[in-house]
């Protein structure tokens, strides 16, 4: 996947590095902005949604390597973001017992259904709805 709003056709690692990687901001921040990058890239391509899951949902019931591979693509995001979110356990950003790795993996799974729903619409309001609904009420945000 290609990402062209600010981070100038720079694949997923790349806006993943960017993103989650700029310490000048707060690790919760971090993860928003990644999220916020990815779905102004999906209103730019119109709405097509994500490679990933589109190929997931395609091809996963059909070959068994194509099924692995993607899930550890997503599972590779996942861990990023779960790392982000120990650095903001860490600093207090959210509560000490807070579970990071599951955070992540709801996350993920939530943006992608996200996803396709704003596929479906034509619009980010999907993608929008459930980043605000998540950084409320997961994080505290």
């Amino acid at each position: 996947m290609l990402l062209k709003h600010g981070y100038h056709d720079l694949g997923i690692q790349a806006v993943l590095d960017a993103s989650l990687g700029d310490l000048s901001r707060p690790p919760v921040e971090r993860v928003r902005r990644f999220l916020e990058s990815i779905r102004e890239s999906y209103r730019e391509e119109g709405y097509l949604g994500c490679l990933l899951g589109g190929l997931g949902q395609e091809l996963s019931g059909v070959s068994e390597v194509f099924r692995v591979r993607i899930e550890e693509c997503f599972s590779a995001i996942q861990q990023r973001i779960a790392t982000c979110l120990e650095e903001a356990r860490r600093q207090r950003d959210i509560p000490p017992e807070s579970d990071v790795e599951g955070m992540a993996s709801l996350l993920v799974d939530c943006w992608e259904g996200a996803a396709l729903r704003s596929r479906l619409r034509g619009d980010a309001a999907p993608l929008t709805a459930m980043l605000d609904f998540y950084f409320r009420s997961a994080v505290g945000r």
